[in-house]
């Protein structure tokens, strides 16, 4: 199996400065905080109106489709989300630490002789639409996030209108195993729930480093950590509460490290994140080495 390391991303509030739907309420012109007080507010009000629960972290798809059939978001549909990808305001560093990562252990001819090497990926409860249209997505292999079916409206333009597929704060984790076993790229042949041999997965939770913003990552963090991988907060700077959460969360055991959201070259970000990817490369070649080793050891000897 190829020797992998997973640099897994989480998106809002770790690599965008704020929201990815920013650029969608700048363009229709809808107050940012009203509209998350509305969609916070949904939970309680399905409850008591009509005893239903619905998911808090994913309802927000719901609301945006219900603006749209009453014409708060015209024409809003995959193509538009898709370039409101573009729009997005990056921390400092970012795109530029995705190609760094990417190209870290090239050109290294030990690396090389194991086949180890970085993949990047993106596990997002946000729209992904918004995310493939971003500067990110050519350093990417894979993305997790939600995804939204289109139907064609009396003016013949198509408009997002049902729910296809979702990432919540806990099935982050799935998306999890479905990297470790290579669900992605099974072609159906292998499934979350399928039993592969640790030694068989494509790649090891303790050749992961997840990054992320909070507390709301913590089943993600957890899953991770107890695997023996590697785990990062990121806080925006100047925020104190957010400061103040990443410190909790380092205290609590969920993280191993947090620093500030900016990734430019010698930021804490930019060399825990870099010299972490090296200390995974530099094990799994000391264990690639240690197996060769065995085997020369283990070969039978022939007197002459």
């Amino acid at each position: 199996m190829p020797n992998i390391i997973a640099v897994i991303w989480d998106f809002d509030k770790t690599l965008v400065d704020g929201y990815m739907q920013d650029p969608i309420f700048k363009e229709y012109r809808i107050d940012a905080e009203s509209f998350w007080a509305e969609v916070n507010a949904l939970p309680q009000m399905y409850l008591e109106t009509q005893n239903v629960r619905v998911n808090p972290d994913t309802i927000y798809l719901s609301h945006f489709i219900h603006c749209v059939k009453r014409g708060i978001f015209p024409g809003l549909n995959n193509r538009k989300l898709y370039e409101f990808g573009r729009e997005l305001n990056f921390y400092p560093g970012v795109p530029e630490i995705f190609d760094t990562i990417n190209n870290l252990l090239r050109g290294e001819a030990k690396y090389e002789e194991y086949d180890i090497k970085v993949e990047q990926y993106i596990v997002s409860t946000g729209m992904t639409q918004v995310i493939r249209g971003s500067s990110v997505m050519p350093y990417v292999k894979n993305v997790w996030g939600c995804e939204l079916i289109e139907e064609v409206g009396a003016d013949g333009v198509p408009v997002i209108s049902e729910v296809g597929y979702t990432i919540d704060n806990t099935t982050k984790t799935r998306a999890l195993f479905e990297i470790n076993k290579g669900v992605w790229l099974s072609d159906g042949r292998i499934e979350v729930n399928t039993n592969i041999p640790e030694e068989q997965r494509r790649v090891n939770f303790k050749n992961m480093i997840y990054i992320a913003d909070g507390p709301s990552d913590v089943p993600a963090f957890s899953v991770v950590n107890k695997n023996g991988g590697a785990t990062f907060a990121i806080y925006p700077r100047g925020n104190r509460k957010a400061f103040a959460q990443a410190e909790q969360l380092r205290m609590d055991g969920r993280v191993n490290m947090f620093a500030e959201a900016d990734y430019r070259e010698n930021t804490t970000a930019y060399m825990w994140i870099t010299e972490k990817i090296k200390e995974m490369a530099e094990r799994i070649y000391g264990s690639e080495r240690e197996k060769v080793f065995d085997n020369i050891s283990a070969a039978p000897r022939h007197l002459s």
